[in-house]
């Protein structure tokens, strides 16, 4: 019965004007990632997208020339669509690792999204025993480890209240701890290079969280921030990541961010992000706000000591299935790119050194 689930598993201070803001040392280990796990759907669609200077040019391309160095992408054990799977992920991930930048995997432990509210089981994976789900995680996460080789890997994504629910609930904290050992020693044993992250959605609550994981070998902490979700005060966000790198002693990034450059929209799916009250009043939904408030972002983290990078999330989801579409992108005016597909000044909070 195991060897067939085991087939299974495998079907800041602000800165000033002029003030340079602290880089890490020369070998680049400061991470300026974009998610970019929907880049298979536009380049499907026939999409074109413009660099800065308005040049037809592949997303990856600008990201790099822009000065990300890591990309991140999310894995679904078995999706209904044809996406974030296994093969296209390992795919994608090959061409990431041949521009020179670092390869940043998600795990989901699900057939669709996970988050806070969400953490629901594969079919596969669904009716099996404790020990059973067990083994189901540990080759799982062996084989995304073997296939993509990835730099980072997230044992879950936003685990707030745990994963693989309803056994992996954080209410039953000693199930969620034992999933969480055996997704962490697949990595340890496949790839000791491989960096783990455990990703916890906001700041106010993550140092009660990670208490209760203290025991767990796991080398990084990362938080989702979002100012309508977690809250409009970035000194406490700063405070909360000071208070985690000083009690753990692990790597601090921002898993997770974005912001509006306007309140606009581009086709006819309702937007997440469309009014004053959901934003920070200090930074307006404008090219130049998004781009402040990721170069602060940016220097929030890297005042912490073991600040480590941030991650934009839903960089190129722009409206890619055209101005009608009721499917289509709930967050083009977060994206990197603007409603021309134009890439937008924002991409300079990536640049390896930066001004403010």
């Amino acid at each position: 019965m195991l060897s067939i689930l085991f087939v299974f598993a495998m079907v800041i201070a602000a800165c000033n004007k002029n003030d340079q803001l602290i880089i890490k040392p020369a070998d680049d280990p400061f991470l300026r990632a974009a998610d970019m796990s929907f880049l298979p759907q536009l380049r499907e669609s026939g999409i074109v997208v413009y660099n800065r200077q308005g040049q037809p040019e592949d997303m990856l391309q600008t990201l790099k020339n822009a000065g990300v160095n890591a990309i991140r992408l999310r894995l679904w054990n078995n999706p209904t669509e044809d996406y974030a799977g296994m093969e296209e992920v390992k795919i994608l991930s090959q061409e990431i690792k041949s521009k020179g930048m670092k390869v940043w995997l998600t795990l989901h432990y699900s057939d669709t999204w996970a988050d806070p509210g969400t953490q629901l089981k594969p079919a596969l994976w669904q009716n099996i025993s404790f020990d059973a789900l067990k083994d189901s995680v540990y080759a799982f996460t062996q084989l995304a480890v073997e296939q993509i080789q990835p730099d980072i890997i997230q044992i879950g994504n936003e685990i707030n209240n745990g994963f693989l629910w309803p056994e992996g609930s954080k209410s039953n904290i000693v199930h969620f701890r034992a999933l969480l050992e055996r997704g962490i020693a697949a990595v340890r044993e496949s790839d000791t290079a491989v960096r783990i992250m455990l990703h916890y959605a906001g700041h106010e609550d993550a140092p009660a969280f990670f208490e209760q994981l203290k025991l767990l070998d796991f080398d990084q902490i990362g938080l989702s921030y979002y100012a309508l979700w977690h809250g409009k005060d970035l000194n406490a966000l700063q405070a909360s990541m000071q208070e985690l790198s000083a009690k753990y002693a692990k790597d601090i990034l921002i898993a997770e961010t974005a912001y509006p450059f306007t309140f606009g929209w581009n086709d006819w799916t309702n937007n997440i992000i469309g009014s004053q009250d959901q934003i920070l009043a200090e930074y307006p939904a404008s090219e130049q706000g998004q781009l402040d408030f990721l170069v602060k972002l940016r220097a929030l983290v890297d005042s912490v000591s073991t600040g480590k990078g941030f991650c934009y999330w839903g960089s190129e989801w722009v409206a890619f299935r055209g101005p009608q579409a009721t499917n289509g992108s709930s967050w083009e005016n977060q994206a990197l790119w603007d409603f021309t597909n134009k890439a937008l000044p924002v991409m300079e909070a990536f640049e390896k050194t930066l001004y403010d």
